[in-house]
Protein backbone atom coordinates (compact mmCIF):
# COMPACT_ATOMS: atom_id res chain seq x y z
CA UNK A 1 0.00 0.00 0.00
CA UNK A 2 1.76 3.19 -0.62
CA UNK A 3 2.09 5.55 1.55
CA UNK A 4 0.84 8.98 2.75
CA UNK A 5 4.02 10.86 1.46
CA UNK A 6 4.06 9.03 -1.45
CA UNK A 7 0.37 9.58 -2.76
CA UNK A 8 1.03 13.29 -1.60
CA UNK A 9 3.80 13.06 -3.77
CA UNK A 10 1.85 12.06 -7.02
CA UNK A 11 -0.59 14.47 -5.80
CA UNK A 12 1.85 17.16 -6.73
CA UNK A 13 3.40 15.75 -9.61
CA UNK A 14 0.13 15.49 -11.27
CA UNK A 15 -0.72 19.85 -10.20
CA UNK A 16 2.90 21.05 -11.44
CA UNK A 17 3.34 18.47 -14.50
CA UNK A 18 6.18 16.55 -12.68
CA UNK A 19 7.74 13.00 -13.97
CA UNK A 20 5.44 10.19 -11.90
CA UNK A 21 7.12 6.45 -12.33
CA UNK A 22 8.73 7.60 -15.20
CA UNK A 23 6.06 9.22 -17.12
CA UNK A 24 5.35 12.79 -18.03
CA UNK A 25 1.99 13.70 -16.28
CA UNK A 26 0.03 16.94 -18.00
CA UNK A 27 0.43 19.94 -16.36
CA UNK A 28 -2.53 22.66 -16.11
CA UNK A 29 -3.92 24.15 -18.74
CA UNK A 30 -1.93 21.24 -21.13
CA UNK A 31 -3.77 19.69 -23.57
CA UNK A 32 -3.74 15.96 -25.11
CA UNK A 33 -2.90 16.34 -29.21
CA UNK A 34 -5.17 14.37 -30.97
CA UNK A 35 -4.41 11.30 -32.85
CA UNK A 36 -3.92 10.51 -36.41
CA UNK A 37 -4.89 7.01 -37.54
CA UNK A 38 -1.86 6.11 -40.40
CA UNK A 39 -3.42 2.96 -41.09
CA UNK A 40 -6.63 4.81 -41.96
CA UNK A 41 -4.76 7.38 -43.33
CA UNK A 42 -3.38 5.21 -45.90
CA UNK A 43 -6.40 3.09 -46.69
CA UNK A 44 -8.08 7.02 -47.74
CA UNK A 45 -5.08 8.11 -49.86
CA UNK A 46 -5.54 4.88 -51.94
CA UNK A 47 -9.34 4.71 -52.33
CA UNK A 48 -10.37 8.23 -52.27
CA UNK A 49 -8.82 9.52 -55.49
CA UNK A 50 -9.96 6.58 -57.00
CA UNK A 51 -13.96 7.46 -56.58
CA UNK A 52 -16.05 9.37 -58.70
CA UNK A 53 -17.62 11.52 -55.95
CA UNK A 54 -16.20 12.57 -52.75
CA UNK A 55 -17.60 10.22 -50.57
CA UNK A 56 -14.93 9.33 -47.52
CA UNK A 57 -13.41 6.02 -46.45
CA UNK A 58 -14.76 4.67 -43.36
CA UNK A 59 -12.82 5.40 -40.58
CA UNK A 60 -10.61 8.10 -41.86
CA UNK A 61 -12.44 11.69 -41.50
CA UNK A 62 -11.04 12.79 -38.68
CA UNK A 63 -7.42 11.82 -39.39
CA UNK A 64 -7.52 13.21 -42.77
CA UNK A 65 -9.48 16.13 -41.63
CA UNK A 66 -5.96 16.67 -38.85
CA UNK A 67 -3.67 16.34 -42.09
CA UNK A 68 -5.80 18.45 -44.36
CA UNK A 69 -5.30 21.20 -42.03
CA UNK A 70 -1.60 21.09 -41.38
CA UNK A 71 -1.13 20.94 -45.16
CA UNK A 72 -3.87 23.90 -45.46
CA UNK A 73 -1.79 26.32 -42.40
CA UNK A 74 1.22 25.39 -44.53
CA UNK A 75 0.05 27.35 -47.61
CA UNK A 76 -0.08 23.77 -49.66
CA UNK A 77 -3.81 23.16 -49.46
CA UNK A 78 -6.50 25.11 -50.62
CA UNK A 79 -9.42 25.57 -47.46
CA UNK A 80 -12.32 23.90 -49.77
CA UNK A 81 -10.43 20.53 -49.70
CA UNK A 82 -10.13 20.45 -46.44
CA UNK A 83 -13.08 17.75 -46.09
CA UNK A 84 -12.00 14.79 -44.64
CA UNK A 85 -11.66 13.28 -48.43
CA UNK A 86 -8.34 12.26 -49.27
CA UNK A 87 -9.00 13.03 -53.12
CA UNK A 88 -6.43 14.02 -55.82
CA UNK A 89 -5.92 17.84 -54.22
CA UNK A 90 -5.10 16.33 -51.00
CA UNK A 91 -2.51 13.45 -52.57
CA UNK A 92 -0.85 16.59 -54.56
CA UNK A 93 -0.78 18.69 -51.43
CA UNK A 94 0.76 16.21 -49.49
CA UNK A 95 3.81 15.30 -52.16
CA UNK A 96 4.12 18.97 -52.31
CA UNK A 97 4.98 18.81 -48.38
CA UNK A 98 7.15 15.46 -48.93
CA UNK A 99 9.51 17.30 -51.67
CA UNK A 100 9.52 20.43 -49.18
CA UNK A 101 11.15 17.73 -46.74
CA UNK A 102 13.76 16.89 -49.47
CA UNK A 103 12.14 14.06 -50.37
CA UNK A 104 11.59 12.55 -53.93
CA UNK A 105 10.70 9.77 -56.26
CA UNK A 106 9.02 6.95 -54.14
CA UNK A 107 9.01 9.00 -50.43
CA UNK A 108 7.16 11.96 -52.89
CA UNK A 109 4.17 10.19 -54.17
CA UNK A 110 1.37 11.90 -52.17
CA UNK A 111 1.15 8.67 -49.63
CA UNK A 112 2.13 9.49 -46.09
CA UNK A 113 5.24 8.07 -44.80
CA UNK A 114 5.89 7.62 -41.15
CA UNK A 115 8.14 9.82 -40.83
CA UNK A 116 6.83 13.24 -43.11
CA UNK A 117 3.47 12.14 -40.95
CA UNK A 118 4.99 13.13 -37.51
CA UNK A 119 6.75 15.88 -39.08
CA UNK A 120 3.74 17.29 -40.01
CA UNK A 121 1.88 16.68 -37.05
CA UNK A 122 4.37 18.68 -34.60
CA UNK A 123 2.70 20.32 -32.11
CA UNK A 124 -0.59 19.12 -33.65
CA UNK A 125 -1.28 15.41 -33.40
CA UNK A 126 0.41 12.13 -32.88
CA UNK A 127 0.36 9.10 -35.15
CA UNK A 128 -0.90 6.41 -33.81
CA UNK A 129 -1.05 2.45 -35.73
CA UNK A 130 1.71 3.71 -37.71
CA UNK A 131 2.82 1.80 -40.88
CA UNK A 132 5.87 0.73 -42.48
CA UNK A 133 7.15 -1.92 -45.44
CA UNK A 134 10.47 -2.13 -43.98
CA UNK A 135 13.91 -2.38 -45.95
CA UNK A 136 14.12 -4.06 -49.06
CA UNK A 137 15.57 -7.48 -48.90
CA UNK A 138 16.52 -10.10 -51.73
CA UNK A 139 14.34 -12.71 -51.57
CA UNK A 140 14.32 -15.72 -53.77
CA UNK A 141 15.90 -13.84 -56.32
CA UNK A 142 13.87 -10.63 -55.93
CA UNK A 143 13.46 -7.91 -54.14
CA UNK A 144 10.71 -7.23 -51.94
CA UNK A 145 10.58 -5.17 -48.62
CA UNK A 146 10.18 -6.77 -45.50
CA UNK A 147 6.03 -6.58 -44.68
CA UNK A 148 5.81 -7.89 -48.22
CA UNK A 149 8.02 -10.70 -47.54
CA UNK A 150 6.01 -11.70 -44.25
CA UNK A 151 2.75 -11.30 -46.43
CA UNK A 152 3.60 -13.50 -48.83
CA UNK A 153 5.15 -16.54 -46.44
CA UNK A 154 1.97 -15.76 -44.35
CA UNK A 155 -0.55 -16.76 -47.63
CA UNK A 156 2.01 -19.38 -48.66
CA UNK A 157 1.00 -21.00 -44.83
CA UNK A 158 -2.30 -21.16 -45.58
CA UNK A 159 -1.86 -22.50 -48.59
CA UNK A 160 0.58 -25.31 -47.71
CA UNK A 161 3.09 -24.72 -50.62
CA UNK A 162 5.23 -22.54 -51.88
CA UNK A 163 4.81 -20.03 -54.93
CA UNK A 164 7.15 -18.93 -57.41
CA UNK A 165 8.61 -14.81 -57.76
CA UNK A 166 8.34 -14.61 -61.57
CA UNK A 167 8.53 -10.68 -60.78
CA UNK A 168 9.49 -9.18 -57.67
CA UNK A 169 9.04 -4.78 -56.28
CA UNK A 170 11.03 -2.27 -57.29
CA UNK A 171 11.68 -3.14 -60.42
CA UNK A 172 11.54 -1.22 -63.49
CA UNK A 173 12.66 -3.71 -66.57
CA UNK A 174 9.50 -4.90 -67.75
CA UNK A 175 7.06 -2.20 -69.76
CA UNK A 176 3.60 -4.04 -69.46
CA UNK A 177 3.86 -3.46 -65.93
CA UNK A 178 3.20 -0.36 -66.68
CA UNK A 179 4.83 1.32 -63.53
CA UNK A 180 3.28 -1.11 -61.03
CA UNK A 181 6.42 -2.88 -59.86
CA UNK A 182 8.62 0.23 -59.50
CA UNK A 183 7.97 0.59 -55.78
CA UNK A 184 7.49 -1.87 -52.92
CA UNK A 185 4.40 -4.15 -52.17
CA UNK A 186 3.65 -5.79 -55.72
CA UNK A 187 4.69 -8.97 -56.85
CA UNK A 188 4.02 -11.50 -60.07
CA UNK A 189 3.21 -15.34 -59.24
CA UNK A 190 3.93 -18.00 -61.38
CA UNK A 191 0.85 -20.54 -61.87
CA UNK A 192 2.82 -22.63 -63.98
CA UNK A 193 1.26 -26.45 -63.84
CA UNK A 194 -2.04 -25.07 -61.46
CA UNK A 195 -4.93 -25.84 -61.96
CA UNK A 196 -8.02 -23.37 -62.37
CA UNK A 197 -9.02 -24.33 -59.01
CA UNK A 198 -5.71 -23.69 -57.34
CA UNK A 199 -5.26 -20.57 -59.35
CA UNK A 200 -8.29 -19.54 -57.43
CA UNK A 201 -7.33 -20.68 -54.45
CA UNK A 202 -3.76 -19.03 -54.62
CA UNK A 203 -5.61 -15.29 -55.00
CA UNK A 204 -7.51 -16.46 -52.58
CA UNK A 205 -5.53 -16.67 -49.72
CA UNK A 206 -3.15 -13.90 -50.75
CA UNK A 207 -6.27 -11.16 -50.67
CA UNK A 208 -7.06 -13.34 -47.08
CA UNK A 209 -3.46 -11.76 -45.99
CA UNK A 210 -3.97 -8.38 -47.33
CA UNK A 211 -2.97 -8.48 -50.72
CA UNK A 212 -4.74 -6.51 -53.66
CA UNK A 213 -4.43 -9.89 -56.14
CA UNK A 214 -5.87 -11.26 -59.55
CA UNK A 215 -5.16 -14.15 -61.71
CA UNK A 216 -3.80 -12.23 -65.04
CA UNK A 217 -4.65 -14.00 -68.47
CA UNK A 218 -3.13 -13.87 -71.69
CA UNK A 219 -6.77 -12.08 -73.07
CA UNK A 220 -5.72 -9.59 -71.01
CA UNK A 221 -2.40 -8.44 -71.88
CA UNK A 222 0.74 -9.12 -73.22
CA UNK A 223 1.56 -11.45 -70.41
CA UNK A 224 1.30 -15.04 -69.60
CA UNK A 225 -1.05 -16.46 -66.93
CA UNK A 226 0.01 -15.18 -63.37
CA UNK A 227 -0.81 -13.84 -60.59
CA UNK A 228 -0.51 -10.11 -59.69
CA UNK A 229 -0.32 -9.43 -55.97
CA UNK A 230 -0.60 -5.84 -54.12
CA UNK A 231 -0.24 -5.30 -51.03
CA UNK A 232 -2.75 -2.84 -49.23
CA UNK A 233 -1.80 -0.45 -47.07
CA UNK A 234 2.39 -0.72 -48.09
CA UNK A 235 3.48 2.93 -48.09
CA UNK A 236 6.37 2.58 -50.91
CA UNK A 237 4.15 2.14 -53.61
CA UNK A 238 3.97 3.42 -56.65
CA UNK A 239 1.39 5.52 -57.94
CA UNK A 240 0.08 2.88 -60.39
CA UNK A 241 -0.02 0.75 -57.60
CA UNK A 242 -1.64 2.92 -54.94
CA UNK A 243 -4.02 3.21 -57.91
CA UNK A 244 -4.83 -0.61 -58.16
CA UNK A 245 -5.05 -0.92 -54.38
CA UNK A 246 -7.73 1.38 -54.47
CA UNK A 247 -9.27 0.18 -57.15
CA UNK A 248 -9.36 -3.21 -55.70
CA UNK A 249 -11.23 -1.74 -52.69
CA UNK A 250 -13.62 -0.35 -55.15
CA UNK A 251 -14.51 -3.49 -56.80
CA UNK A 252 -12.45 -2.99 -59.81
CA UNK A 253 -10.08 -5.05 -61.72
CA UNK A 254 -7.14 -2.83 -61.66
CA UNK A 255 -6.52 -2.96 -65.16
CA UNK A 256 -6.92 0.18 -66.93
CA UNK A 257 -10.42 -0.67 -68.38
CA UNK A 258 -11.34 -0.55 -64.36
CA UNK A 259 -13.93 -3.33 -65.20
CA UNK A 260 -15.57 -5.52 -62.22
CA UNK A 261 -13.61 -7.33 -59.75
CA UNK A 262 -12.89 -10.95 -61.72
CA UNK A 263 -11.39 -12.56 -58.40
CA UNK A 264 -13.08 -14.44 -55.49
CA UNK A 265 -14.82 -12.28 -53.34
CA UNK A 266 -13.27 -12.20 -49.85
CA UNK A 267 -14.67 -10.21 -46.94
CA UNK A 268 -14.02 -7.79 -45.19
CA UNK A 269 -10.64 -7.01 -47.37
CA UNK A 270 -8.11 -6.40 -44.76
CA UNK A 271 -4.48 -4.98 -44.81
CA UNK A 272 -1.45 -7.04 -43.39
CA UNK A 273 -2.11 -5.13 -40.21
CA UNK A 274 -5.91 -5.69 -39.56
CA UNK A 275 -5.23 -9.41 -41.03
CA UNK A 276 -2.82 -9.81 -38.09
CA UNK A 277 -5.18 -8.25 -35.24
CA UNK A 278 -7.38 -11.35 -36.28
CA UNK A 279 -4.80 -13.88 -35.76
Amino acid sequence: MPSRRHLLHNAIAATVGLAVGGQALPGPGSAVLPQADMEALIKAAQIDPRRADTAITAGSKDSVLLVERALRDRGLLAATYVDGHFGTSTVAAYAAYQRSLGYSGLDATGLPGQTSLRLLGEQRFTVTRAVTPGSAVAFRGAQVNIRTRAMLLEAERLLGRQLTISQGSYSTSDPTSAGTHDGGGVLDLSVDGMSSTLRTTVVRQLRQVGFAAWLRTPSQGNWPYHVHAVALGDTDQSAPAQHQAGDYYLGLNGLANRGADDGPAVTPKLTWEEYQRTL
